[in-house]
């Protein structure tokens, strides 16, 4: 196989992985635990999950290895906790 196409490859194969606790570590980012079952929701530290999973943990399988503290439920969604952009007003 050519280098460029290896390459070319290699960068779509990145592009396609999940992201990972590590990739969170890195811009700081926690994570936003919501239990599908009861409602009941939570910030964890991205510094506490990276200890106890490590950081090539992928995100999209975090809520798996989660049980609700409220309810006891195994049906948990744990996104990114993304910075909130605010109000947003003057919609045209």
């Amino acid at each position: 196989m050519g280098g460029m196409k290896r390459d070319a490859l290699s960068g779509e194969e990145d592009a396609h992985r999940p992201t990972t606790l590590g990739d969170l570590e890195a811009e700081d980012v926690d994570v936003f635990c919501w239990c599908n079952r009861c409602g009941h929701n939570a910030v964890l530290p991205i510094e506490t999950l990276v200890g106890r999973l490590g950081p090539a943990q992928p995100v999209p399988e975090i809520g798996v290895r989660m049980r609700c503290n409220a309810c006891g439920a195994k049906d948990v969604a744990a996104p990114p906790s993304w910075p909130s952009l605010g109000q947003v007003s003057n919609h045209n």
